[in-house]
């Protein structure tokens, strides 16, 4: 299953993996073709490290209203990998994304952010 995210700076193609996280995938696609996602801003980037988007209020604090059961899986969290955003709370994904950047493997002290939501492959 594909994806793209249209931006000002070009298109971001997406790999999605209904195997790995079938509800996760399945509200990011529902959100997507109810134009949820249209003209949202990736309101947090760390160059070299992430980009966060998928906030209606634009500041990280919000969200469609509807939280997600946390989906572990085995997808390793590299270079590319777009996760979901969420707080301690194992079970606090909604609509906020990442897309990782580095190189390197988070290490750091936010590594509970995110660790273990893969679902999308760039």
């Amino acid at each position: 299953m594909k994806a793209i995210i249209k931006t000002s700076k070009g298109d971001i193609n997406l790999e999605l993996f209904p195997d790995k996280a079938k509800l996760t995938v399945a509200s990011f696609v529902n959100l997507s073709k109810r134009g949820f996602y249209n003209k949202l801003t990736f309101h947090r980037v760390i160059t070299g490290f992430m980009a966060q988007g998928g906030d209606p209020n634009g500041n990280g604090t919000g969200g469609s209203g509807k939280s997600l059961k946390a989906e572990f899986n085995d997808i390793k969290h590299e270079r590319g990998i777009v996760s979901m955003a969420r707080s301690q709370d194992p079970d606090s994904a909604d609509s906020q994304f990442f897309i990782f950047a580095s190189k390197a493997k988070p290490v750091c002290k936010f590594n509970w952010f995110m660790v273990n939501f893969k679902i999308f492959n760039i």
